[in-house]
């Protein structure tokens, strides 16, 4: 009988490059590795880890600049693989037994992704690294992470940030003035149209009652007290 929390760790592509904005830091992707080691030792948890691509390739951008968006948006696909690969990589290296699955067919670098084989790979007590986005163009990874959390029946998505503590009623960069919200309902983040996810992220949260606790991974060991609940960012439920 399963008695670990799975959780959803969202990271962005970005939080892999570093303050040398390489497109991958190894430096940088080891620290993060050695802070999702920290959840992972506390024993209470089955992990899975969903990163951006933007580090490496935009598709929004792209499509801006005049590429097809469908074409532009499978490129940020497999950025997103080659994160995860770098990801696992920095795991397995630190002792942590890690699989990555992908959306999109690769059978020479990662498994591909089946929902039961997931279930049974967290079971097993490795982290599952999720790569390739839904498979599908016009979705972004924060859609990715909705969906592989409902699947595989992760009730929080830990959403850590690169340099933001938090969902602000206004953005906190240019307004002095911002006030950081410590808890919201999903109504109310897609009511207001705070910027914390994309609506078909933030929707399917709410439909299959997902908490999201938003937070700064630049902080040591945020990641940690993400997972257990301490109060850190701003939690949705």
């Amino acid at each position: 009988m399963r008695n670990k929390k799975r959780l959803i760790i969202k990271l962005s592509g970005e939080a892999l490059s570093g303050v040398n904005e390489k497109a991958i830091d190894p430096m940088r992707v080891k620290e993060i590795a050695i802070e999702i080691k920290e959840a992972y030792d506390l024993g209470q948890f089955e992990i899975g880890v969903i990163l951006g691509g933007g580090n490496i390739w935009r598709g929004k951008t792209a499509s801006e600049m005049g590429m097809e968006r469908s074409s532009a948006d499978y490129m940020g696909m497999i950025a997103t693989i080659m994160n995860a690969l770098a990801l696992q990589n920095a795991l397995e290296a630190l002792g942590v037994e890690t699989r990555t699955m992908t959306s999109l067919n690769i059978p020479q670098v990662a498994e591909p992704y089946i929902r039961r084989k997931a279930i049974s790979n967290l079971e097993k007590g490795m982290i599952v690294i999720f790569g390739g986005g839904t498979g599908n163009p016009y979705f972004s990874t924060d859609t990715t992470s909705a969906l592989r959390a409902a699947e595989i029946g992760a009730k929080t998505i830990l959403m850590a940030k690169n340099g933001v503590d938090g969902v602000y009623d206004k953005d906190p960069k240019t307004h002095a003035d911002a006030v950081r919200y410590t808890t919201l309902t999903h109504h109310e983040v897609l009511e207001n149209g705070l910027q914390v996810m994309d609506s078909t992220a933030a929707a399917l949260c709410k439909d299959n009652n997902i908490e999201i606790v938003v937070f700064d991974m630049n902080i040591r060991g945020n990641i940690r007290r993400a997972a257990l609940g301490e109060p850190i960012g701003t939690i949705i439920k």
